[in-house]
């Protein structure tokens, strides 16, 4: 899935969107998707100057609208149909390396439990093989039109 088609399932737009690419999605399961991280990504002017690092939290959110991509998929939905899936939780996130310009994410989600309007799902954000960030996320679904 090019970075077209995930802009009909999440509604984030530059410089908030931090999928670009789906690898792999399998509904009802799982997907893998990738966010490149340059230089040029405006929260770099403040987080930090001399020694650029991703925050985690944004890490966060790059799990969080990979879940969202795999909710709608799932549901076999898309934002045309009047939805959105809002992040709504999430538990035990821990942080294992830093994360700077150069790196490519690779975010894998797994669906734990899937309801009529949430998800609950298992996120791991590695780069390369090292794992940087893990994190239980649940999202909920919303009707917005």
């Amino acid at each position: 899935m090019d970075i077209l088609e995930i802009q009909n399932y999440l509604p984030h737009r530059y410089p908030f969107l931090m999928v670009d690419r789906v690898l792999e999605l399998v509904p009802n399961e799982r997907i893998v998707a990738i966010k490149n991280i340059t230089i040029n990504e405006p929260i770099f002017t403040g987080h930090f100057p001399v020694t650029p690092i991703f925050p985690g939290v944004l890490i966060v959110e790059a799990l969080a609208q990979a879940s969202g991509i795999l909710a709608f998929n799932s549901r076999d939905r898309s934002l045309n149909d009047g939805y959105i899936y809002f992040l709504a939780g999430t538990d035990k996130t821990r942080f294992k390396r830093q994360v700077v310009p150069g790196d490519q994410l690779r975010l894998e989600v797994e669906v734990v439990n899937l309801r009529a309007h949430w998800l609950k799902s298992s996120g791991k954000a590695f780069v390369d093989d090292a794992l940087v960030c893990s994190s239980m996320l649940t999202c909920a679904e919303q009707k917005v039109s």
